[in-house]
């Protein structure tokens, strides 16, 4: 093994950790992950037996097809919303309402820790809004209007000062704003708004 091997594999890790960034990025990663963890204790604990010494506890109702069929209808929710996220809307109503269905069908819902996992998921599911796409490579939006887009007028001067008609010379870097207080300048785009 080289001196170089444990770098290799760091580039590859790092390489791999921005890879899985950017595609939970683009979903509604937690609210899927709430939902799926939901999902397990919901159609874990009616089949289980627990162990205690000798003793073999069962959870077993008579309900245990239901809440294993709720179980698995919030695992694949919670799959669903991670890849589809055009369906976040509905997978977030449905395991909302799974969820509520939960507490009646399924030992209070997983014991109350899959109902509120479900619940939280299907909110977050709800709450999610994919990101907008840049209108421009810095990231500002274009201006719909204003003084530097559309003129109120047609035939107006450039830039006019005090509103007569008299045109005002360009702007500049080093110009400290003129004796006309109404004028607010705004020297990050290099233009003047008044």
């Amino acid at each position: 093994m080289s001196a170089e091997t444990p770098v290799q594999s760091a580039g590859s890790f790092t390489r791999l950790r921005l890879r899985f960034r950017d595609w939970r990025g683009h979903r509604p990663f937690w609210a899927g992950l709430f939902t799926l963890l939901g999902g397990v204790p919901i159609a874990y604990f009616p089949y289980a037996t627990l162990k205690l010494g000798h003793m073999s506890i069962a959870m077993a109702t008579t309900a245990g097809a239901g809440s294993l069929i709720i179980g698995v209808l919030l695992i694949t929710l919670g799959l669903t919303m991670w890849f589809q996220q055009a369906t976040r809307i509905f997978a977030g109503v449905a395991a909302i309402l799974l969820a509520l269905v939960s507490l009646v069908v399924s030992n209070i819902g997983g014991f109350v820790v899959g109902y509120l996992l479900a619940m939280i998921g299907g909110a977050l599911s709800l709450a999610w809004v994919p990101d907008k796409p840049r209108s421009e490579a810095g990231g500002r939006r274009k201006p719909l209007g204003g003084p530097s887009g559309n003129r109120a007028r047609k035939g107006a001067p450039e830039d006019t000062a005090g509103g007569t008609g008299q045109s005002r010379p360009p702007h500049r870097a080093d110009d400290l704003g003129g004796a006309d207080d109404a004028r607010i300048e705004d020297r990050d785009r290099g233009h003047s708004v008044s």
